[in-house]
């Protein structure tokens, strides 16, 4: 109970620390670009137009909304890390709990190491983290919502609470869990090639007879873990725009973005338009090739 409790404060600490970022993050996703391209030059040197970057966009927040405007969206968001943290645990326990049963039940237990041992970790990881996600997903809605408000200033989600009825009301139950579908897929894709892919480089690539295995085995983790992260980042595009899709913001809507009976339209339309990566990058940000950007609307097209 005490580490879950630690993790609980750590998380939020770090929640509150990372939101700016994810705001900006969404922002861009949703395709609001309220500052015009500008020369720039790119690593190699070389004069580009560049999109603003992370502060840039930051500055112009503060501008409009104050240091504060920053945060929009904390409240639900601090909700679902909290929450989630504590479901993440307790289920990850329980089937830990059901492991040592098993093998108490006479059934053998997979080798530290082996793919066996990597395959079973990695499920007891893929099952708690899915329900950590399933319930605090409707939180997740909530906070990307508060978020996107700023682009047509809104005051339709206002707390977490008027948050819920108003959901509620609108769309049901189903719409708290807008976007869930790409979100679980993205999640469980992501786990799986980056323990795999770490299990194969610290077995065939890494020598136990190295000095600092277990550093070197450490930062294979990170490496794969960024690399998965890469690979599956249209989900978590997908999923957040599915969030808000349809939703009476002006992010959701026409001209910003298209309305989407499905995700699977979503991931058509946003791969037609090569806008799969929008949002993976806050810095050196190139202008799209072939879009022009529209002044009155702070988007491209």
């Amino acid at each position: 109970m005490a580490d879950t409790c630690g993790q609980v404060l750590l998380g939020s600490g770090l929640t509150v620390l990372s939101h700016p970022l994810m705001y900006i993050k969404v922002l861009i996703q949703v395709g609001h670009e309220p500052l015009a391209p500008t020369l720039g030059r790119n690593l190699f040197g070389r004069q580009v137009y560049q999109l603003p970057g992370l502060f840039a966009y930051a500055k112009h927040i503060m501008k409009i909304d104050g240091k504060a405007g920053l945060f929009k969206g904390i409240g639900p968001r601090l909700c679902a890390g909290s929450i989630g943290t504590i479901v993440h645990s307790n289920v990850l326990q329980k089937c830990q709990e059901h492991g040592t049963l098993q093998a108490l039940g006479g059934q053998q237990k997979a080798a530290e190491g082996s793919i066996q041992h990597v395959v079973n970790e990695t499920t007891k990881e893929m099952i708690a983290r899915s329900c950590a996600t399933i319930v605090t997903h409707p939180f997740h809605v909530i906070t990307l919502r508060c978020m996107v408000q700023f682009i047509g200033r809104e005051t339709k989600y206002s707390g977490v609470f008027d948050s819920v009825v108003t959901v509620y009301k609108e769309e049901g139950l189903l719409g708290f869990f807008a976007g869930l579908i790409p979100r679980l897929l993205g999640d469980v894709l992501s786990l799986w090639i980056c323990n795999l892919l770490a299990h194969v480089i610290n077995t065939y690539a890494i020598d136990d007879s190295m000095s600092h295995t277990g550093e070197i085995k450490n930062c294979s983790q990170a490496v794969t873990g960024f690399f998965a992260s890469m690979l599956t980042y249209p989900f978590v595009l997908v999923s957040n725009l599915m969030a808000v899709n349809n939703c009476g913001l002006a992010g959701g809507l026409p001209p910003y973005a298209s309305v989407c009976p499905t995700w699977v339209d979503c991931w058509r339309h946003l791969s037609r338009e090569g806008n799969m990566s929008r949002g993976n990058s806050l810095f050196f940000r190139k202008l799209p090739a072939g879009k022009i950007y529209a002044v009155d609307q702070n988007r491209f097209f």
